[in-house]
């Protein structure tokens, strides 16, 4: 957006004076940000096949880390495992890990579980348990 245009769209809509010219600057900015951000792991350790389902080239190493160590640790052998963790460190992977097996514990263990125990209900209200002597 050039400046002209900005003012012109600014007085119709009854907007500060120079308002979307700040907003495409910041715009500008967050965008040489991540062209600089180049810090990632050893390329060389971690397969892409990990990351099959998106571009490995583009991947966010800062931005997307939990969801990162997530995925090595799930899929990854143990030299990504290492790589990974020297990467992030072990304080941010221990937290990530520990709450990712808390959450998969709660969110299917336990509805399992309550599934069999209603069903168990269930069935014992409508069958007559005998007992043998």
């Amino acid at each position: 957006m050039n400046t002209a245009l900005s003012l012109k769209i600014e007085k119709a809509l009854g907007m500060e004076e120079g308002y979307l010219m700040i907003l495409q600057i910041y715009n500008e900015i967050e965008k040489e940000k991540k062209k600089q951000n180049t810090r990632h792991p050893d390329l060389s350790i971690i397969r892409k096949i990990l990351f099959w389902d998106t571009s490995f080239d583009k991947i966010d190493w800062e931005k997307h880390k939990r969801s990162i160590i997530k995925r090595v640790f799930q899929r990854g052998n143990e030299e990504e495992k290492k790589e990974i963790t020297r990467f992030y460190g072990k304080d941010l992977i221990n937290s990530v890990t520990k709450k990712k097996a808390g959450k998969l514990f709660y969110n299917t263990v336990t509805p399992y579980l309550l599934k069999v125990l209603r069903q168990l209900v269930a069935a014992k209200d409508h069958v007559k348990i005998q007992t043998t002597k």
